[in-house]
């Protein structure tokens, strides 16, 4: 089973900006995605379309099976959870424990039972010693990760985030990298929209690349160095590339991202010591 399908999607605001247009994608299930494109793409309104914030105005979104309506979008919402760009919109209780339990409340769960899932969930992002802090003493990749156990509190199968690295020190980035890492391993499917090649290069196993709301391009991360779809998306090949790109013996083989690149490089200095002695 596909976690989303998304078939012929269109999607105007009320100014008449087509912001979606007959946009079709499949994610399989157990996927990490990375959504990239230039601003006004149409990755944040794609991302509402995912978990029945916005309902498309034409063509159909499938969410586990599930074709999302106005009537189940509640439901919806219980097997795809949304992370702001901004924590600030997200977090906003007077302690870091009542933010994550007022998802489970809502649902009507027992104390024992919100007692336990938000334990799991701070737990899952580092967070659990600031369970009684209030969000304002936080720093913004601390309330990142309080957003994030939010939404895992909520249990869902699909982590969505826009744009989880924006605002985040170097260190900060590569925390919540190795959280969304993690949440893959325990079985989520993981969609973010970015604007860093890097990041999508190193950790993605499917990019979808988005131009003026239309699909541009989906596959793995070898899109990433295609200069041809990479150009048109207003976008930078990899850090690791380009500098590979400038060498004449690799400029046709050029790596995706750290990994890739040791493995070229082993090769040819294990052909190069062959052909010298």
């Amino acid at each position: 089973m596909n976690a989303i399908e998304i078939s012929n999607v269109t999607y105007c605001y009320e100014s008449g900006i087509e912001a979606l247009k007959n946009l079709s994608l499949q994610i399989p299930v157990g996927s990490k995605v990375a959504l990239l494109g230039p601003n006004g793409a149409g990755k944040s309104t794609l991302l509402h379309h995912l978990n029945g914030l916005k309902l498309p105005d034409k063509g159909s979104i499938k969410i586990m099976g599930d074709i999302i309506t106005k009537q189940n979008a509640p439901l919806i919402r219980r097997k795809v959870g949304l992370v702001f760009q901004d924590p600030d919109d997200q977090v906003f209780s007077g302690t870091v424990w009542d933010d994550v339990a007022f998802g489970p409340r809502n649902l009507q769960l027992t104390e024992a039972e919100i007692e336990e899932v938000c334990h799991a969930a701070l737990g899952n992002v580092g967070m659990l010693e600031y369970k009684h802090t209030p969000p304002y003493q936080l720093s913004y990749g601390q309330k990142k990760r309080v957003a994030i156990a939010g939404i895992l509190a909520m249990k869902p199968d699909i982590v969505i985030l826009d744009e989880p690295m924006a605002f985040l020190d170097p260190v900060g980035q590569d925390e919540v990298a190795g959280l969304l890492q993690g949440l893959n391993y325990m079985g989520k499917t993981i969609l973010l929209s970015t604007h860093d090649v890097n990041f999508a290069a190193s950790w993605a196993d499917m990019v979808v690349l988005l131009k003026e709301g239309e699909l541009l391009v989906a596959g793995d991360t070898n899109l990433l160095i295609n200069e041809t779809y990479i150009k048109e998306a207003n976008l930078h090949l990899p850090i690791i590339a380009r500098t590979f790109k400038m060498v004449p013996e690799f400029a046709d083989h050029l790596p995706i991202n750290e990994q890739d690149a040791y493995r070229i490089l082993f090769k040819w200095f294990n052909e190069k010591d062959k052909y010298i002695y």
